[in-house]
Order: C-alpha cells, then sequence, then structure tokens
C-alpha cells in the first residue's frame, strides 16, 4: 500500500509516518516544514526504504499534481495544517491559508488524480480529512461530541477546520470523491512541539520557569495518546465507510490543573529538585473564546472498526514524561531557537 501523508513532520503526522513505515506501508511525507515541521522527529526512519519526503507546500496545486503523479498513492492521509489555538487568534490568515486554501488545492489535486486512475485502483483509493473536536465547540458539564454533533467552532482555528471538513465532504457528495474524515480529540506524547499544553509544561517545569495556566485550570480535554491516534487513522483509511465521520478519542477526561499537577508530580519523583515544582504553576488570563469541555464519543469507530486505545492517560503521560527526560536531544534546539515558552495568543490589533 503507497499512502501520501500531508504534515508528516508535524506531531501527529510524524507518528503517522512512523506508525505506517512500521507497518511496511510506502508513504510519502509532503511538508512544507514551518515552525512546527521538524524532520528529526522522523529520523528513525529517515532511511527506511518505505518513507520518502518531499518539501512541498499544499496551498501549491502545480507541485500536489506532481507529487501524486510520481508517487502513485493508494490513499491520502490530509493532516497537514496549522493548528495552535494561541496563534490562531493573533495570525488568523495563515490558517486560513493553509487550513482552507491548502485542502481545497489538495482535493483538486486528488480528485484530477482518482479520476484518472484505473477502475481497479479508482474504487479502493481513499481519501482521509483528518479533523478536531474543536470544531463542535464546548460542551457543558454533560454530553460527549458525536460524529451529529453539529458545527460550533470558536477560535479562528476551529472555524479554518470546520470549513476544510466542510469542503471534504462537499467534494464527496459533488464530485464522488472517496472521502473519509476523522475528528480526534487532543494528542499528547513524544515529538510535541512545546507550545502545546503537555510539553510546555514538562519543560517549563524540569527549567523551574513559572507553569501558566489558563483561567482558574478547569477546562477539560479529552486526551487522546498519539500513537493510538495513528493506529486509529490508519484503520479508519483502510476499513473506514466512504462519506462517513469517525470521532477518535481517549475516554480520559481531565481538568487542565489536574494535568499541570500531575506532570509536577512525576518529576518531583523522576528528577527530583529542593522544591516541589507544584509552587511553580501560575494563573495567567484566560484565552479568548476558551472552550470549557471536550469529550470524544468513540463507540462508532471501536464498535463498526474494532479500534481501541491502547493506552490510559496515566499509562500514556508517564510514557510522555520519560520521553522528554530522555530525549533533550530532540527539544532542546526547539527551545533555544524556536518556541521558548512565552506566552502567545494575546490580542491586540488586528492583523
Amino acid at each position: 500500500m503507497r499512502i501520501l501523508v500531508t504534515g508528516g513532520a508535524g506531531f501527529i503526522g510524524s507518528a503517522v509516518c512512523r506508525y505506517l513505515v512500521g507497518e511496511r506501508v510506502s508513504v510519502l511525507n509532503v511538508d512544507k516544514l514551518t515552525y512546527a515541521g521538524n524532520q528529526d522527529s522522523l529520523r528513525e526512519i529517515e532511511k527506511n526504504a518505505h518513507y520518502d519526503f518531499l518539501k512541498a507546500d499544499i496551498c501549491d496545486r502545480a507541485a500536489m499534481d506532481a507529487a501524486f503523479a510520481n508517487f502513485q498513492p493508494d490513499g491520502v492521509m490530509h493532516l497537514a495544517a496549522e493548528s495552535h489555538v494561541d496563534r490562531s487568534i493573533t495570525g488568523a490568515g495563515d490558517f486560513v491559508n493553509t487550513n482552507v486554501v491548502g485542502s481545497f488545492t489538495l482535493l483538486e489535486a486528488a480528485r484530477a488524480y482518482w479520476s484518472a486512475l484505473p477502475p481497479g485502483k479508482r474504487e479502493n483509493f481513499r481519501y482521509l480529512h483528518v479533523s478536531t473536536d474543536e470544531v463542535y465547540g464546548s460542551l457543558g458539564a454533560d454530553g460527549l461530541f458525536q460524529e451529529t454533533t453539529p458545527y460550533d467552532p470558536s477560535s479562528p482555528y476551529s472555524a479554518s477546520k470546520a470549513a476544510s471538513d466542510h469542503l471534504a465532504t462537499a467534494w464527496g457528495r459533488t464530485y464522488g470523491l472517496p472521502v473519509v474524515i476523522s475528528n480526534c480529540s487532543n494528542n499528547y506524547g513524544p515529538y510535541h512541539f512545546p507550545e502545546k499544553l503537555i510539553p510546555l509544561i514538562i519543560l517549563n517545569a524540569l527549567h523551574g520557569k513559572p507553569l501558566p495556566v489558563y483561567g482558574d485550570g478547569c477546562n477539560i480535554r479529552d486526551w487522546l495518546y498519539v500513537e493510538d491516534h495513528a493506529r486509529a487513522l490508519l484503520t479508519i483509511l483502510t476499513r473506514g465507510r466512504v462519506g462517513e465521520k469517525y470521532n477518535v478519542g481517549g475516554r480520559n477526561e481531565r481538568r487542565n490543573i489536574d494535568i499541570v499537577r500531575r506532570i509536577c508530580a512525576i518529576l518531583d519523583r523522576e528528577a527530583p529538585t529542593a522544591n516541589k515544582r507544584e509552587k511553580l504553576i501560575t494563573f495567567v488570563a484566560d484565552r479568548p473564546g476558551h472552550d470549557a469541555r471536550y469529550a470524544i464519543d468513540a463507540t462508532k469507530l471501536e464498535t463498526e472498526l474494532g479500534w481501541r486505545a491502547q493506552e490510559n492517560f496515566d499509562t500514556g503521560i508517564e510514557k510522555t514524561v520519560a520521553w522528554y527526560l530522555d530525549n533533550e536531544w530532540w527539544w532542546r534546539p526547539l527551545r533555544e531557537k524556536v518556541y521558548a515558552g512565552e506566552r502567545l495568543g494575546l490580542v491586540g490589533a488586528a492583523s
């Protein structure tokens, strides 16, 4: 099997590439290599015969047409996206360009390629559009996001992802492109860019820096270990029904403040210091439009396709903290040259 993966140098994308290559799937990783793209995340597979890399922008139609023509994929996993909510608040244009225009461009390139395939390959081709639970908006104290939950995005990021989901659905209904959509909960695990909550807290705590917690820390997220997500995506691509959506969640709801305290406890045990790291917790002004709670109902994926998360939050967070302790070679250059842990997403003048 041959799969074209977009955004494969990012956090989730690199986990997908590593998993696919481990399953002896041939992969073409198409990535623009923005600040969040890191080829060091692919070091263990970069010389594997099943892996190839193309530096290209999904907004570049000629480059996408060439990628399809040269690689001849059996399927697409579209993960390329601007993904950090805070950055979308002060730089929404990049999100609209990559997540909406880029997704449109890739859909058109895929449609042209798929339309020209011989009948057998044409029937077996699949296009997996990978999205987020943030398109559904905010939950109250009860209930779960289901595939039929109406869209209600709150941030420029989630709005741009919602738009791209609608494009993918429309290309399936209008042109017959065999599209499947997945919507996942918050991912965590190794190789996570340090602007996101869990790696930011791990690294700040290691360095004795303040641990910023938005608002009162009671916002709830459903956490999914990234390697479980990678397995889910291959399952959905190969076995999911065309035209359907599948929610991917870990059934691990946690308040942000509890995540931070758990990380502090693990680090106090594994890398003890004179002072308990919980003393570094600093409550800061909340993010504008910060959704209160996300929680995924993954029943459809579990019952129809047989996928199950292998990690619960306790096992996953232990593995994640251990990985950061053991892999300073990966994160230190990012902290020194790309992102040092500063606050993002403060609303100012319109861009």
